[in-house]
């Protein structure tokens, strides 16, 4: 098997930018839609690209007006658009750093002004810096890597709630190092963990109001935040450790987002679903 699928890449700044990949991520869906969020409202944080924007088509081709936001990445947010509304669903976007509540009120509201309410908010934005030893982690990193990854999906759940009927979930996007760790990772791992129980207990928390909360913990998957986070070398092997020895693509996540948010998934709830190449974390 050809482990170096990806040939060398790194970008200078994150979230990272999508257009600027080669090979470009794969996020068409993989099947045709069948109406499983028809007339639903999807609000994505990190929407423009990777994870967020596969997450994004494929709830808008079962149905889903999509709702999103972005830090400043324009143009990949603009091809979403366009990728949303190929599917004759209607899209919004709205650019602003997820890390302070102001920004994600505004989200919130300018979301609900244009579709009037939430049915299912994707809590999905999220940034990595590598440090080899704990000793290199600054309070700026920390942070940032906090407020981005783990304070904002305070913040949304916080603002969107008061939009939320009974029915509508909340899904957030977790990862595989809350499981196993990431030796250069520290802070990022971390919040992933944290997002893990917070899934939990806000589970608890809205059960009397009928608002489900799940997520979904990728392995290695190709998306920008990743040679916006690792030298080229590093990035040329990602996905090398999973059992199928590759990196999957934004389109192979999706599913488990479009599965939590459909109705198929009524009985489900704190649970995280693992899309990580075949990795067990019995968790």
């Amino acid at each position: 098997m050809n482990k170096n699928v990806n040939p060398p890449q790194q970008q200078e700044r994150q979230p990272g930018r999508e257009s600027e990949m080669r090979p470009l991520p794969d996020y068409e869906p993989k099947t045709r839609g069948s109406g499983r969020l028809r007339n639903k409202v999807v609000l994505i944080t990190g929407g423009d690209s990777g994870i967020g924007r596969a997450v994004a088509v494929a709830m808008a081709r079962e149905g889903a007006a999509v709702a999103f936001g972005f830090l400043n990445e324009k143009k990949d947010a603009a091809e979403t658009v366009k990728l949303i509304e190929a599917e004759k669903r209607e899209a919004f976007s709205l650019a602003g750093d997820i890390g302070y509540e102001k920004y994600c009120k505004k989200l919130v509201s300018a979301a609900v002004k244009k579709f009037g309410r939430i049915d299912v908010l994707v809590n999905n934005a999220a940034e990595q810096h590598e440090v080899d030893t704990p000793e290199e982690l600054t309070e700026e990193q920390i942070d940032r890597t906090f407020r981005t990854n783990i304070y904002s999906f305070f913040f949304m759940v916080k603002h969107a709630l008061p939009h939320m009927k009974k029915g509508a979930c909340i899904i957030n996007t977790a990862s595989i190092t809350a499981y196993k760790g990431h030796k250069t990772l520290l802070d990022y791992s971390a919040t992933k963990g944290a997002i893990v129980t917070l899934t939990r207990s806000l589970s608890e928390n809205l059960l009397e109001k009928g608002i489900r909360v799940n997520a979904v913990a990728p392995g290695p998957i190709w998306t920008p935040l990743i040679p916006a986070s690792f030298d080229a070398k590093k990035v040329a092997k990602h996905g090398e450790s999973a059992p199928m020895e590759r990196p999957g693509q934004p389109n192979e996540v999706a599913p488990a987002y479009v599965f939590l948010a459909s109705e198929e998934a009524s009985y489900i709830t704190g649970q995280v679903i693992h899309v990580n190449g075949g990795t067990i974390v019995n968790g």
